[in-house]
């Protein structure tokens, strides 16, 4: 095989956008880490369901939105850099929910185990990987 036709071969692909979404994962879920006022990993060991399922919803949406990009884009540089502005607009929609709901800190809810606010984030993070992932040209 040549080093193109390697490079090229379909599960070489399939290999290489896995690990590297696998790493934008990671960094996104460092990014949440930051982005949110309590240790997402230490609530969830702690079996708070609303943090477990923000968190869900924030992985599902990040690999959602890279699932579109791998779709819509030929080299992975490409795919990468529009996974990553997506990444960008669900952090806005993160800090754009919790702007507005000034009756209560979405964040502080959250951390209490309010399952319902844990959901509805949940519910935004997949909903909006959808529109973001189906916007990505």
């Amino acid at each position: 095989m040549t080093e193109t036709g390697f490079w090229t071969h379909p599960l070489v692909e399939s290999a290489g956008y896995f690990s590297v979404v696998v790493m934008c994962l990671i960094v996104a879920m460092v990014i949440f880490e930051m982005v949110t006022k309590y240790n997402n990993w230490e609530q969830i060991k702690k079996g708070n369901l609303a943090v477990a399922m923000a968190t869900g919803g924030k992985i599902f949406g990040v690999t959602n939105i890279f699932r579109f990009s791998i779709e819509q884009h030929n080299s992975l540089f490409e795919m990468v850099a529009w996974g990553l502005y997506g990444f960008t607009l669900l952090i806005f929609a993160y800090i754009l929910f919790e702007f507005l709901t000034p009756k209560f800190k979405v964040d502080d809810e959250i951390e209490r185990d309010n399952r319902s606010v844990g959901f509805i984030s949940l519910t935004i993070s997949v909903g909006l990987s959808f529109v973001i992932g189906a916007s990505i040209q």
